[in-house]
């Protein structure tokens, strides 16, 4: 048996997400599809990060095993004849048998997009989040700072979350605003389920001066999800890279 790693990109609008699912469409389904179209082997495909329904990617992390003797390279090319127009894998390589696209992360970087303007986007109307309020980037740029660090990060889960260990280390958290568009990007060595998403309505309520300055230090205090914002659309969110101990 072989391990081939894949880089995948991938528009989520019309999946429930990565995650395959009984009664829905998923990106993981598309690819297994795929995979077993080419090589005639039903595989399952592990993802590193299971986006909700909405989310976007562009370094999805995942891997696969096979028999097949096709080229590792080739995978890619082969694959894309197959996938529909809205999933692309950009790489394709054979990986040790002991890597895993999931547990063998060492962190991931996410960026949300925000279209802060009276009127919406209308190319970016599936990738960014609209607001129709200005907002005070500089304001949001102090609050990310808190951010930074190792923190347990217990408020920042949405509920039904059951992660047991909750202690996170956010190495990045930058704002970039270029006229009405405001990119938020996070890196750091994992995230809660939602976690990005709530940072990314904390930081515009903080922008719009309806959450005082220190949201993200009382949350991480009170371990209080009510310290925080609201959640911000899935569509605004995209999964960047996912870190392996190679590229440290």
């Amino acid at each position: 048996m072989r391990r081939i790693h894949l880089i995948v990109e991938y528009d989520g609008t019309n999946y429930a997400g990565w995650q395959r699912q009984s009664n829905a469409m998923t990106v993981q389904e598309k690819l297994e599809i795929a995979i077993q179209r080419l090589t005639g082997e039903a595989v399952n495909v592990s993802g590193a990060s299971r986006t909700d329904a909405g989310v976007h990617a562009l370094g999805q992390s995942a891997h696969f095993d096979t028999e097949s003797r096709i080229p590792a390279d080739k995978f890619s090319f082969a694959l894309n004849t197959m996938l529909p127009p809205d999933i692309r894998v950009t790489k394709s390589e054979e990986v040790s048998p002991e890597f895993h696209s999931r547990f063998s992360g060492k962190g991931k970087r996410y960026r949300y997009l925000i279209h802060a303007a009276p009127h919406a986007s209308a190319l970016g109307r599936l990738t960014h989040a609209h607001v129709i309020y200005p907002l005070d980037v500089a304001r949001m740029r102090a609050e990310a700072q808190d951010l930074i660090g190792t923190h347990d990060f217990a408020a920042f889960a949405a509920s039904g979350s059951v992660v047991r260990d909750t202690v996170r280390t956010i190495w990045r958290a930058e704002l970039r605003q270029d006229g009405p568009e405001i990119e938020l990007t996070v890196e750091g060595s994992g995230f809660l389920y939602n976690m990005v998403r709530i940072i990314a309505g904390t930081l515009i309520g903080v922008g719009s001066g309806k959450l005082e300055p220190g949201a993200f230090k009382r949350a991480i205090e009170s371990g209080n999800r009510l310290d925080l914002g609201i959640t911000a659309p899935a569509h605004g969110l995209t999964l960047m890279e996912v870190f392996y101990e190679e590229q440290s």
